[in-house]
């Protein structure tokens, strides 16, 4: 139970930075937002992903994201 607390903990993390980066209430967005449409611009995703990185995601980089900008996949990759 304490592994599925914390994915969905980590969950709810990342949707609230994607949130902050654009600037929105995290209840704005859905898996199905494009965060492209959405307003997230390329230093905004550079920027999560050095947070991303720093919290030890090593394996996130600005190409992954940039080329399916959904929410959930990045959720997906970020699990």
């Amino acid at each position: 139970m304490t592994n599925e607390k914390t994915a969905i903990a980590d969950r709810q993390r990342v949707i609230d930075e994607v949130a902050a980066a654009l600037g929105v209430s995290p209840d704005e967005l859905t898996v199905e937002t494009n965060l492209l449409d959405a307003g997230l611009d390329s230093v905004r995703i550079m920027s999560l992903v050095e947070k991303w990185r720093a919290a030890g995601h090593e394996h996130i980089d600005f190409p992954t994201l940039a080329s399916d900008p959904v929410l959930g996949s990045w959720l997906e990759v970020l699990s």
